[in-house]
């Protein structure tokens, strides 16, 4: 039980530290946090929900043990958080299962996701023809310290697919981490050499496009993978498709009182909020370090109310804790809290809205905008999209980028940078080098941003023309 708890407050700790300055914005580990408590708040509730200690331990381990069966990564995120807490849990958990293709609803084979190894390439190369390949997608971003990119590639197929309706292209998805060397310009999307060697993956886009990177993984979306040479051998030993699985059942999460219920669902939707960073447009919307002030320590405080004796004495040290919640969030988040309980828990006296005079905007979304442009910036993120057909609609070419501002004019320059994501469709220029994200730099902005307008960070190192403006003010 300990550890379990131990996991929900090192969760916190860790959205904390991703965000505390936006120079050092880790999105991903954002993301990745708040997404292990989607399915497992609940059984963690109903975990700590006895006084009986035994009975706790046992529930502790059932919850625990499904939570590792969720993937090698998310039993790698179990074992190092836990181990950052001062708990060896390695030995108690399951092994994961390696990926392996599995059926979709038509009893068809699916492509899983491999690491980029010699072996797996020589795999692809027959099937699919990377020479006449055109980068459909390229997101560079930091991760902290590091740099990661995702890569998204229209591939050719070399096998014959079903007559009749065409099928969507074919996708082949890569992941990269620590990168290297990045370098991409918009005439450099077509002609790929992807190659993996011991200790580094180097990809080659156009004539003069590359990624350097130290590890990655890669997976082919294609509907039509099943018709392929390694499909059909992936279809002769996979298994056919059943109503059973063949991963542990979910814990229950029956026998939660009113109160205790509201808790964990105030909390999970707190979780789906900070969660929601994973799309870039939210990134610079979501009070992540007010919502981590809200629930600090908030596994201690639930595991001291679910192990009451009696549970109206539960109950009462469950709505204890929702108060304590929403007083740590302070204002600017304790009408949100009063709203979300009267919305979504029907309990809306648990806590006491504030008067007129000190409410706050019941949003988590709003900002502030901030008047001046700034001369220098932190790129945290810089994606290109090529025009493309998705989902029986038109998408033009876009850009995006996530950036790190100083403090506006008439600020403390001591007060902490802040995010800001904005977009642009039809760039004519997108020119982007691996000394853009090394920290802050030159920012020169020429034109207006709603008409024609060009952004240059870095003496060049990124370079972005949008003959239409940006999404908003990049200030």
């Amino acid at each position: 039980m300990s550890v379990l708890v131990a996991l929900l407050d090192r969760s916190v700790e860790q959205i904390a530290m991703s965000a505390a300055d936006v120079r050092w914005f880790d999105r991903e580990a954002i993301r990745a946090a708040s997404d292990v408590w989607d399915n497992n708040l609940f059984p963690l509730f109903w975990a700590v929900s006895t006084s009986k200690v035994d009975e706790r331990e046992r529930r502790a381990m059932t919850v625990l043990k499904w939570m590792a069966g969720l993937g090698e990564r998310r039993r790698r995120w179990m074992i190092e958080q836990a181990a950052i807490s001062g708990y060896d849990v390695e030995s108690l958990l399951p092994s994961a299962e390696p990926y392996a293709p599995c059926r979709d609803y038509r009893g068809h084979v699916m492509a899983a996701q491999h690491g980029l190894t010699p072996r797996l390439l020589d795999d692809l190369v027959p099937d699919y023809g990377l020479a006449t390949a055109s980068v459909r997608h390229l997101q560079v971003e930091r991760a902290g310290t590091h740099l990661t990119a995702f890569l998204q590639l229209d591939v050719d197929r070399r096998f014959a697919v079903e007559e009749g309706t065409p099928a969507p292209p074919a996708l082949l998805d890569v992941w990269l981490d620590d990168v290297t060397d990045a370098a991409f310009d918009l005439f450099d999307r077509r002609g790929v050499i992807l190659e993996a060697g011991p200790s580094e993956i180097a990809i080659s886009l156009g004539t003069g496009g590359r990624l350097r990177a130290t590890a990655g993984e890669f997976r082919l979306d294609d509907r039509s993978w099943h018709l392929s040479a390694a499909g059909r051998r992936a279809d002769a030993v996979t298994p056919p498709r059943t109503g059973q699985s063949g991963h542990l059942r979910q814990p229950p999460a029956e026998g939660l009182g009113a109160d205790a219920r509201a808790a964990a669902t105030l909390l999970r939707h707190a979780m789906w909020e900070l969660r929601s960073v994973r799309y870039a447009e939210r990134a610079d919307r979501v009070p992540v370090l007010g919502l981590c002030r809200a629930f600090s320590r908030a596994g201690e405080a639930i595991l001291d109310a679910g192990s009451r004796r009696g549970s109206r004495n539960r109950e009462a040290a469950f709505r204890d804790v929702i108060r304590t919640w929403a007083d740590q969030g302070g204002p600017e988040l304790f009408r949100w809290f009063a709203g979300f309980l009267k919305e979504h828990a029907g309990s809306p006296a648990l806590i006491e809205v504030p008067k007129a005079a000190e409410r706050t905007p019941t949003s988590l979304a709003d900002t502030t905008a901030v008047s001046g442009a700034p001369k220098q910036a932190v790129l945290s993120m810089a994606a290109w999209t090529a025009a493309h057909t998705g989902y029986r609609s038109e998408h033009p070419a876009a850009a995006q980028l996530q950036l790190a501002l100083p403090p506006g004019p008439g600020e403390d320059s001591s007060a902490p940078w802040r995010l800001r994501t904005v977009s642009c469709t039809g760039p004519d220029v997108f020119h982007l080098r691996t000394h853009a994200f090394q920290g802050p730099g030159s920012l020169v902005q020429a034109g207006k941003p709603t008409a024609a307008c060009s952004l240059d960070l870095h003496g060049g190192a990124l370079l972005i023309s949008a003959g239409d403006g940006w999404s908003a003010s990049v200030s």
